[in-house]
């Protein structure tokens, strides 16, 4: 079966700082090099490296505008990778703010992408969702096991089929304006996600989504 690549991305948020796990595990390698923004691209008013960190940011005098993200790079060339298992940590400082981890995404100008999100807020609904940004919408709700089918009228059906977890129980484990660990495992057409070790979607899609 051929494997759909995937584009990482990382949304603009209200301040948003997120590192790396050490590459120190055989097979991880790390995106960041812990002082700058070497292999990445996005618009220079939102993203720096502040104590080691990537951090987003955005004021008022420096507004998003809509949705835009960082975009991992290999060279000159978006970083595509096929399966994959990507580690993380994330805290928003602050009293609100939406952001997100694009992955399996499509480029459009201006640091804007489409595909899949990894969705991380600082209210209690969102983080750990997924989300289709400039797509489907919210594709699994937080503690969804759910299978997407493409109809044959052209719209899309989410079939949830289990649970794991009630979603108050998994935002209990969420730490706000605190670091919290995400990771995003793709193999095939199975997509889950895990905030702090607790997964918060699993997710089945039909081949012809993949694409996506």
């Amino acid at each position: 079966m051929k494997l759909t690549k995937s584009l990482f991305t990382l949304a603009t948020g209200a301040l948003l700082s997120l590192t790396a796990f050490a590459a120190d595990e055989a097979g991880f390698k790390s995106l960041f090099d812990g002082k700058s923004l070497n292999g990445w691209a996005g618009r220079k008013e939102h993203w720096s490296i502040e104590e080691g960190v990537i951090t987003g940011t955005t004021t008022k005098e420096t507004p998003a505008k809509g949705n835009n993200f960082l975009i991992a790079k290999d060279g000159e060339k978006n970083l595509v990778v096929r399966d994959f298992e990507l580690r993380l940590s994330y805290k928003f400082t602050g009293n609100s703010g939406n952001s997100g981890i694009q992955y399996r995404s499509k480029e459009l100008p201006d640091f804007v992408v489409s595909g899949y999100q990894a969705d991380c807020e600082v209210g209690k609904t969102y983080s750990g969702i997924l989300y289709e940004e400039r797509g489907r919408g919210i594709l699994a709700k937080r503690g969804e096991k759910v299978v997407i089918k493409d109809g044959d009228d052209g719209k899309h059906k989410i079939e949830v089929t289990g649970s794991l977890g009630k979603t108050e129980d998994i935002q209990a484990k969420i730490n706000v304006n605190d670091w919290n660990d995400y990771v995003v495992i793709a193999k095939g057409n199975h997509l889950q996600q895990f905030i702090n070790g607790v997964p918060t979607v699993d997710e089945l899609l039909e081949m012809v989504a993949l694409d996506r």
